[in-house]
């Protein structure tokens, strides 16, 4: 069953720019905005019919555009999207903070929404009030807001200051408080932005965690999040927006590598040059991946590097590959062995990735030459620290070894490891 049904919904602003004599765009600080108020309505004051000093130019920015998705009862969402892709309007909008400018929204159930901080709650009241005042909100009797209430200070740890007016609060004691509400109320829909980023790292694991049991009682929840490995780990489905255009919606895996993937190929169409006096990066590649830039854990996978060393050195230029992970973290470094000196000329890398190494999920890989010299110093000659992105599937069939288990896999490498087992008694 559709919780969230989503047609043709698109949210349009207008821009207002200002234009000089010469038609070009002006920008003003906030004296010069107000100074130019006061002449024009002086202007019109002494001249009602005079036109404005000043043309102005009306833009339609559409931050979000002809979006189509339905989200499933108990599914647990992850949006992504650079800095202005619209993931936060598409969150207002569901909010019902924001009215869309076109499509229709179907809603069945009771949301409850954590986003800007300051928003939710009324400055002026306490801490105390304030969840009173957003339960009734969400249509809950007092006796059901009184039934949650300890849940909610437990919870936010902030009991010493319950009393006082939540406008004497700081940014991450707003975040415990509204975090608490938002998701011990049981709304049916739980909405969360970027908001967790103001918590400590210890609060972020308790959210996460609150989030996912809320889950599995089978409310659903959307995540907005520039963390990868929040939404990895938090979330069932991805939903990439790019300038406000759904780019994809399925696997949140699959997510997570094609938001990578465009970041990759927006980098690129820079024509970014990774080079010094003594060698350069001619090119980066896989060899073994799908159509999808998938492979399973089972293939074979080899990484190549291309690159021209130009002149003759007193030292030895070693290749080397870094692994990432979805959140930018470290799996790890492998360089090449036994490398001789390496006259001018074009050369190539090759790096093998066995079967059974590498674990499910998205993998990103950095490229990089480096000199090492007798005395002991090195130099890096360039590092390309996003050139490829491949993804990790489990084909779930009877090579993966899983024994009827069919939930994530813990760990970064999964290598299949030599075991022996032998009864020693009766």
């Amino acid at each position: 069953m559709s919780i969230i049904k989503v047609e043709n919904l698109g949210k349009k602003y207008t821009i207002g720019h200002n234009l000089n004599a010469g038609g070009a765009y002006t920008s003003r600080s906030l004296r010069d905005t107000l100074a130019h108020s006061a002449r024009g309505f002086y202007q019109r004051l002494r001249h009602p019919l005079s036109p404005n000093a000043e043309n102005t130019e009306i833009e339609e920015f559409w931050a979000l555009k002809n979006l189509d998705f339905e989200i499933e009862a108990g599914d647990r969402v992850g949006i992504i999207g650079r800095n202005g892709a619209g993931k936060s309007t598409l969150l207002k909008v569901l909010s019902r903070i924001t009215e869309p400018t076109t499509g229709r929204i179907e809603i069945n159930g009771r949301v409850a929404s954590l986003l800007e901080v300051g928003t939710g709650f009324h400055p002026e009241l306490t801490g105390r009030e304030n969840i009173y005042l957003n339960g009734a909100i969400l249509g809950m009797t007092r006796a059901e807001i009184k039934k949650k209430f300890d849940e909610i200070v437990d919870f936010s740890e902030i009991e010493k200051f319950l009393d006082t007016p939540v406008k004497r609060y700081s940014s991450g004691m707003y975040v415990r408080l509204a975090f608490a509400v938002a998701a011990h109320l049981e709304p049916e829909i739980l909405i969360v932005d970027e908001v967790l980023a103001v918590g400590d790292a210890q609060f972020q694991k308790k959210c996460l965690g609150k989030m996912e049991e809320v889950g599995k009682k089978g409310r659903t929840v959307l995540f907005v999040s520039h963390n990868m490995a929040m939404i990895s780990n938090l979330c069932q489905t991805g939903m990439m927006l790019n300038e406000g255009v759904l780019g994809f919606c399925g696997q949140v895996s699959e997510a997570v590598t094609k938001y990578y993937q465009a970041t990759n190929q927006r980098a690129a169409a820079h024509e970014r040059e990774f080079k010094s006096d003594t060698a350069e990066l001619l090119g980066a590649e896989l060899i073994g991946l799908s159509d999808s830039s998938d492979i399973t854990i089972h293939d074979e996978l080899t990484v190549r590097m291309r690159y021209r060393i130009k002149k003759q050195i007193d030292g030895k230029c070693v290749p080397n590959f870094h692994f990432l992970v979805s959140d930018g973290s470290y799996a790890f470094v492998d360089n090449a062995k036994d490398v001789a000196s390496m006259p001018p000329g074009i050369y190539r890398a090759d790096c093998r990735i066995p079967r059974r190494f590498l674990n499910e999920g998205a993998y990103f890989v950095g490229v990089a030459l480096t000199t090492y010299f007798e005395s002991g110093s090195f130099k890096i000659e360039f590092f390309d620290n996003n050139a490829l992105t491949f993804n990790v599937v489990d084909p779930m069939d009877e090579r993966s070894n899983r024994y009827g288990y069919a939930g994530p896999i813990p760990g970064v490498v999964r290598p299949q490891l030599d075991w022996s087992i032998a009864k020693e008694s009766q």
